[in-house]
């Protein structure tokens, strides 16, 4: 009876714990597959294209830089059209402002020897009159003939000296001695342009736009041909005078020189200042790519070589319906570089 009784305990208990076990494992094989799936899930789920910046290439090499409505808007990313422009055509050259002291030298000298030459003239009139009336001798008169030829002869001189170091066409001008004082005044300047060797002009410009080293701007009137040849340009040279308003050039100061001639204007867009920023020695743009909804832009490489009033003007690689960066280009620059930097 007893063992009758022990074995069905053992049978119960068998069954309990049977049944107790099979509850408690599909319960942990459910948690392990869950925690499974979502890690694949998780690897399997691409990350945030808008997030942060990221730099690809174009076909052409050119970074492509893509960044969030939402970044652009914190890193403070506007955009613009640029306006349209005209160039008229130019020619470059190089120039420096010229010493005017040995311009002043040969004018005040001119300007002496044509008063001793009318004045010798008169009294070779008075002589000839006097000599008609036999109220002098022909000595005297002989005298101040002598006297106006000479002074007649040193006002040429004069004039062929100032023609051979300035040109004929300054040598000419009306009202030399003004000229002067306003130069030496520092109330104008006078600066030579020369045209690299092969390069020339069919016809004269019609004026210049000088550029110094600082970016400072002045304009110039054509004045004349130089008669000479720079030793190390080889080129055409000419001769500008700069405007009494933008006469604030120094003496021997370097200037890179925009010759404007005769012809249609060529057509464009001006480049706002602070849409250029400065890498690899170039100037870029970054236009923004139309097709990626205005969140990709292309840094694009502009020439600098036509300034403009606030910026540059460039021709035939962008038009006025292309949107570029127009404020924080500097700063899209940068995120640019650091994207670039990090590791993937």
């Amino acid at each position: 009876m007893k063992q009758a009784i022990v074995l069905i305990l053992a049978i119960a208990a068998a069954f309990g714990c049977g049944l107790w076990w099979s509850k408690i494992r599909p319960a942990a094989t459910s948690a392990t597959d869950a925690s499974a799936t979502n890690s694949a899930a998780a690897a399997d789920k691409p990350a945030d294209a808008g997030e942060g910046t990221h730099v690809t290439h174009d076909e052409k090499g050119n970074a492509v830089i893509s960044m969030s409505d939402d970044d652009q808007g914190d890193a403070g990313i506007v955009f613009g059209n640029p306006k349209e422009g005209q160039w008229n055509p130019e020619t470059k050259g190089y120039g420096r402002v010229l010493d005017p002291a040995p311009l002043a030298e040969l004018v005040n000298d001119l300007v002496s020897a044509q008063a001793a030459a009318t004045a010798s003239q008169l009294e070779w009139d008075r002589q000839k009159t006097l000599s008609g009336q036999t109220n002098t001798s022909a000595r005297a008169l002989q005298t101040a003939e002598a006297a106006a030829r000479h002074d007649q002869l040193a006002v040429q001189a004069l004039r062929d000296k100032l023609a051979l170091a300035w040109g004929g066409t300054l040598a000419g001008k009306e009202d030399l001695a003004g000229l002067v004082k306003s130069l030496t005044a520092r109330e104008a300047a006078l600066v030579r342009v020369d045209l690299p060797a092969g390069e020339t002009l069919e016809t004269a410009p019609i004026g210049a736009r000088l550029v110094a080293l600082s970016g400072k701007a002045a304009k110039a009137t054509y004045l004349c041909p130089v008669p000479d040849v720079d030793s190390q340009l080889q080129g055409q040279g000419f001769i500008f005078l700069v405007q009494p308003n933008d006469s604030a050039l120094a003496q021997g100061q370097a200037v890179t020189a925009w010759l404007q001639t005769p012809g249609e204007p060529l057509a464009g867009v001006i480049i706002p200042r602070d849409s250029v920023v400065r890498q690899e020695g170039a100037g870029w743009v970054y236009v923004m790519n139309k097709d990626k909804g205005g969140e990709a832009f292309t840094r694009t490489k502009i020439p600098l070589d036509r300034p403009a009033e606030n910026g540059w003007f460039v021709a035939g690689l962008l038009k006025p319906d292309d949107y570029i960066v127009v404020t924080g280009a500097q700063t899209l620059l940068s995120e640019e570089l650091k994207a670039a930097l990090s590791p993937d």
